[in-house]
């Protein structure tokens, strides 16, 4: 993870502020660097001034790869943001991913402006994993950014209202207005030779040039990955303990998982003598209860592993609560949803996984205090600015601080617990499951509404979708405490094969009933479960993260107000 900023003007850039400076340094606290390029052109007239800021969390290799990276060559410059898993289908297991993707894209045998683009282009099309990148081609003076095809990496731009400059950025920052995503439906470029038009510098918004992810597109092709399979089931189908899917997707989901949590080094300055390096966003779903079932079966027996699981006051509750004279003090944050299957979930892994060092960390955040940290977040939400932006932002942003009450030994709520911060600096979050699986309450209406021909549009419309929402914000919010989250169901080989599997091997609506008690959304995954052990966690209903925590509308007194309002008119 590392936080990324670039200038391109036709005027001296100013030194960047102590303000941005600090918000880039919180995503990467391990190294901040800069790069400085000055262009002329033929006619004497006309330069621009490119400048380079990376900040670097060091999480792959046996180095902090000093970012911006620089060819010696060339003249180069790549600012990454990201983890290259794969490229051109090699795992680049415990490397330096940056500095392999900088070496293939400075290649020097290329000659002309076309044949130097295209090798840009086809290596970052090679890429799997998440990412967003600015990369100046010193040999022919061209910009190329992005983020990856599922939009995991935040990376925003900014066009000056004069035209003369444009900012690339992870965070936005002051003057927050004019920032927009930048999207992720392909790789975009600047040509530097061509960009000034007029004498008042140039216009590279307008100039930019999209090259899309893959050259030819099919009817089903979705997100750039793979083709989603249309098939509708045959009559008999039953999807059950012995279906195929159910092993294949473990297949994919350990392969994915062996990516995500091996070879992670040790964090700098541990708070505790604790050995703990991976964390996961923790609320006792079926989603993440099954990443930290598999997870332990990979992470070395010496490590713990970190349950994050957080909990709020939501004033509108905590005035239902005081009808109720059984409930004392402290018991709204025992009474969110979230923490309750948290409890039981943490109880059914320390059974099925004995040998493990767990630790469920219950995050509990009182009303006022979550209101102190409120504008900070809402900057680091913008551009997203509604109602239910903020909700989901409460949750990650202080499940990704990490402090709260440390369980151990015992799963049930006791007097004084220990409060801790978490060490670790990667995140696993659940997050891709509902939309590849058919997990969503919208998935079952569909199938209800049409059909399975219903329900296979709805499935592909959520999957093509996911590049397009909401995954920059949630990277802005949580990297912001110098964490790197990683989504282990987005994994471009799992995503490839539940879009290409039939739908009738992932859920089942017109089978409702099953003799182990196992819902249709997602049942492929339920299955699963009960088969690692954890049976309860398999029969858990879906609950969205906003609900299950209780940040769903705090300052409302009604709890009225659509989730789609913007965030001004709660106050």
């Amino acid at each position: 993870m590392c936080g990324i900023h670039a200038v391109i003007s036709a005027a001296t850039i100013p030194n960047i502020s102590p303000e941005l400076r600090s918000l880039l340094s919180n995503r990467g606290p391990d190294h901040f660097g800069q790069a400085h390029r000055t262009l002329s052109f033929e006619n004497g007239d006309s330069v621009i001034y490119l400048e380079f800021t990376s900040t670097v969390l060091a999480l792959r290799g046996d180095h902090i790869a000093k970012q911006p990276l620089e060819s010696p060559v060339t003249g180069s410059v790549l600012c990454w943001n990201g983890e290259a898993w794969r490229i051109d289908g090699q795992s680049v297991s415990s490397k330096n991913d940056s500095e392999l993707v900088l070496a293939q894209l400075d290649a020097t045998d290329r000659y002309s402006a076309e044949s130097r683009e295209s090798h840009i282009l086809n290596v970052l099309r090679s890429v799997d994993g998440p990412f967003a990148f600015l990369f100046y081609d010193a040999q022919i003076k061209r910009v190329y950014f992005g983020r990856d095809r599922l939009g995991r990496r935040s990376l925003l731009s900014n066009e000056a209202e004069d035209g003369n400059s444009i900012s690339f950025s992870s965070i936005a920052y002051v003057p927050v207005a004019g920032w927009k995503e930048v999207q992720a439906d392909g790789i975009y470029s600047l040509d530097l030779n061509t960009c000034f038009t007029t004498s008042h510098g140039p216009k590279q918004d307008a100039r930019a040039t999209k090259h899309n992810w893959l050259p030819f597109k099919g009817d089903h092709m979705v997100s750039s990955i793979g083709s989603f399979n249309m098939m509708l089931p045959p009559p008999d189908h039953k999807l059950d303990f012995d279906s195929k899917s159910v092993e294949v997707l473990r297949h994919w989901l350990c392969e994915s998982l062996k990516l995500r949590v091996l070879d992670i080094p040790e964090p700098p300055n541990p708070l505790s003598g604790t050995d703990v390096r991976v964390a996961i966003l923790f609320s006792g779903g079926i989603d993440c209860t099954v990443l930290a079932r598999l997870a332990h079966d990979f992470v070395p027996s010496s490590q713990g592993i970190d349950l994050i699981n957080v909990a709020f006051e939501n004033p509108r509750h905590v005035a239902m609560g005081k009808t109720l004279p059984h409930l004392e003090t402290g018991d709204h944050y025992e009474a969110c949803p979230d923490r309750v299957t948290g409890r039981k979930a943490f109880a059914e892994l320390k059974s099925a996984c004995p040998t493990r060092y767990w630790r469920f960390i219950a995050v509990n955040i009182p009303f006022e205090e979550a209101m102190s940290h409120k504008s900070r977040i809402v900057s680091l939400i913008y551009p997203h600015d509604t109602e239910m932006d903020l909700s989901i932002a409460f949750a990650l942003y202080f499940a990704a601080r990490g402090t709260g009450n440390c369980y151990i030994d015992k799963c049930e709520w006791e007097p004084n617990p220990q409060i801790i911060t978490t060490p670790a600096r990667v995140l696993l979050s659940g997050l891709g499951a509902d939309e590849l699986f058919g997990g969503y309450s919208r998935h079952e209406a569909a199938f209800k509404a049409g059909g399975y021909a219903r329900l296979i549009d709805e499935l592909k419309l959520d999957v093509s979708r996911i590049g397009q929402r909401n995954l920059g914000r949630d990277d802005r919010i949580m990297a912001h405490w110098g964490k790197e989250v990683r989504f282990p169901y987005l994994d471009e080989e799992l995503v490839r094969f539940a879009i290409g599997s039939p739908v009738w091997e992932k859920c089942d609506f017109q089978n409702q009933s099953h003799p182990a008690i196992i819902d249709p959304a997602k049942r492929v995954l339920r299955l699963l479960a009960d088969k690692l052990g954890i049976p309860v966690v398999a029969r858990e209903k879906k609950r969205a993260i906003q609900f299950g925590s209780r940040t769903a509308k705090m300052e409302s007194r009604t709890g009225r107000l659509r989730g789609t309002a913007p965030i001004s008119q709660s106050n």
